[in-house]
């Protein structure tokens, strides 16, 4: 660094340090007189004998003449007249290629307690999305190593879909698959409000040893304050833009978007935002696209992101999932009732759909993704009459054609969570399938 530049970096440094003194505490909420600060600056509680521990938090808004704040962990030690320090910067974190294979917490550190690795770089959480005008189109495909995905639902490098599921149907199994198989070259995972007992499943039975050299995880459990659960996936985030503008095509998954949105309803609620929709704060839905936004393609590298959403009751049509389905690029939709027969991943392909397959695969792989869903259609139409022996062979051609299929159709799209298949492999058997049945 040149001198000038080193004079002119030592101007923009303050050298006074801004202090204020906690008022009191309800619930969320830590309410201070001071420091002088800004909307989700990162601010310090000194708590303990002589005040030997520092405690993190946030500012997320004001009440008159006091600053509110919000801790990343437990408020136990914070008292009346605890001094609060102003360090007048948002939250940053360190990031690099040696982070690659390590689960860390919302603000970045390892969560087995052991130190950074050194010559990481500081990046801001929160960053705003790729200016429009400057992301590339998506033209290329991507494989992701799920048969029915890569033929029927065909994802494009830098593109962005929702995993609508309710709970126990496979979401994390289907993630696991993806991060193993898939042909980019680097996996960012974030488990945002996860219970405790099934980070270390996840890490361990789906993801695998294979799957973690080419990962990074990012953890927040359910017990965790609900701006840890935020920032995990702010954090995350900014983790994939990094290796992104490094030129690297990104596999980043995040579950889940729902716990996402109730941590911030949480926030919301405690600063005193009404709740309006199905008790969803207005902010819920303004954080919402800016951060899936940020995923997707720029001018140096992709994000392929993939958001479950959980859908209570297996409602589709629940504000969350109605709003993430409005701003994502397609949806995979995990059936229960696929799942209670057995078919893995219980994947719906005839609701699920992959917004920019069509204008990134061949003709002839388009048509013969249409015939199958044609077939597919065709038999689920007609399964109640056909079960009840009410259908009579030779009265419909097309449902004929249906009933010799369907067991061939079945059999492509069920897939063990260990199998391993190409792209290429799958487009080939999906032909296969088309042109003799088989």
């Amino acid at each position: 660094m040149k001198l000038v530049d080193l004079l002119e970096e030592i101007d923009t440094i303050n050298p006074y340090k801004r202090y204020g003194k906690v008022n009191k505490v309800v619930g969320l909420m830590i309410e201070s007189r001071g420091p002088e600060c800004s909307i989700g600056d990162v601010c310090y509680i000194n708590v303990g004998s002589k005040h030997k521990r520092k405690i993190q938090a946030e500012v997320v808004g004001f009440r008159e003449e006091y600053v509110i704040l919000m801790p990343y962990t437990s408020v136990n030690e914070i008292s009346p007249g605890s001094i609060v320090e102003a360090t007048l910067k948002p939250l940053e974190i360190k990031v690099g290629s040696a982070l690659i294979g390590s689960v860390i917490d919302s603000i970045g550190m390892p969560l087995d307690g052991s130190q950074l690795p050194k010559g990481l770089t500081s990046v801001q959480t929160d960053q705003n999305p790729p200016n429009p005008l400057e992301r590339p189109p998506i033209d290329e495909e991507i494989s992701v190593g799920v048969r029915m995905i890569d033929s029927l639902l065909t994802v494009g490098k830098g593109q962005r879909v929702g995993i609508f599921a309710g709970s126990g149907v496979g979401k994390s199994t289907l993630m696991g698959m993806i991060a193993r198989n898939t042909t980019a070259d680097i996996n960012v995972i974030a488990l945002v409000g996860e219970r405790g007992r099934e980070v270390r499943e996840f890490i361990e039975r789906d993801l695998g040893a294979e799957g973690l050299q080419r990962s990074i995880v990012i953890v927040a459990t359910s017990d965790q304050p609900a701006l840890m659960r935020l920032k995990a996936a702010y954090t995350a985030t900014s983790i994939a833009e990094y290796f992104r503008d490094k030129g690297l095509n990104v596999m980043f998954m995040m579950d889940s978007v729902t716990r996402v949105a109730m941590a911030q309803r949480e926030i919301g609620l405690a600063i005193g935002e009404p709740p309006t929709t199905k008790g969803y704060t207005p902010s819920v839905f303004s954080i919402l696209p800016k951060l899936l936004e940020r995923t997707g393609t720029n001018k140096n590298g992709t994000i392929t992101a993939f958001y479950t959403v959980l859908v209570d009751g297996d409602d589709m049509n629940e504000p969350i999932a109605d709003t993430v389905r409005g701003i994502l690029d397609g949806h995979l939709v995990l059936d229960r009732a696929l799942a209670n027969k057995g078919q893995f991943p219980a994947i719906n392909v005839l609701k699920s759909i992959s917004r920019v397959m069509n204008h990134i695969v061949p003709e002839e792989h388009r048509h013969n993704a249409e015939r199958l869903r044609e077939l597919l259609s065709t038999y689920i139409n007609s399964e109640d009459l056909i079960n009840i022996g009410a259908y009579k062979r030779g009265s419909s051609r097309d449902i004929d054609e249906a009933i010799r299929y369907y067991p061939k159709i079945i059999s492509f799209l069920k897939q063990g969570t260990e199998e391993k298949i190409s792209a290429e492999e799958s487009l080939q058997r999906l032909q296969k399938l088309i042109e003799v049945g088989e």
